[in-house]
């Protein structure tokens, strides 16, 4: 029996200039492709569907900052151009390129501030493990 492990939230972290800046409890993603249908000259109907640049928006939720991030004071607010990396037992996908589009935080009293994050990634890339 092939000896498998069970991703967890530490799996799947934000990264920025290589460092590990979050781990994240929970992804939803959803890809989206631009297609442009093609006509010919004097017909009706389309001969041909060609695909546009995909564009990945990712909701991440329960996002906790790693202690590294917090004592190098980095603020998720002023991040640009980082990366969503998610380990899966057999490869590692990749989100470069990545934005905020939305940032939102919640906290209790004792409690580890928790944010929930929307962004748009550039690039998808996986890697074989």
């Amino acid at each position: 029996m092939p000896d498998y492990t069970i991703p967890t939230s530490a799996d799947i972290r934000l990264e920025a200039d290589g460092k590990r800046i979050a781990v994240v409890q929970n992804y939803e993603i959803h890809a989206k492709s631009n297609c442009i249908a093609i006509g010919e000259f004097g017909s009706n109907s389309a001969v041909a569907v060609v695909h546009g640049p995909m564009q990945y928006s990712i909701t991440l939720s329960r996002v906790y900052a790693t202690d590294e991030a917090i004592s190098d004071n980095i603020r998720f607010y002023e991040l640009e151009n980082f990366s969503l990396v998610i380990s899966k037992p057999d490869r590692s996908i990749v989100f470069t390129g990545c934005q905020w589009t939305e940032l939102s935080e919640s906290a209790k009293i004792g409690s580890t501030i928790l944010e929930d994050v929307t962004l748009i990634a550039a690039v998808r890339e996986e890697y074989l493990l």
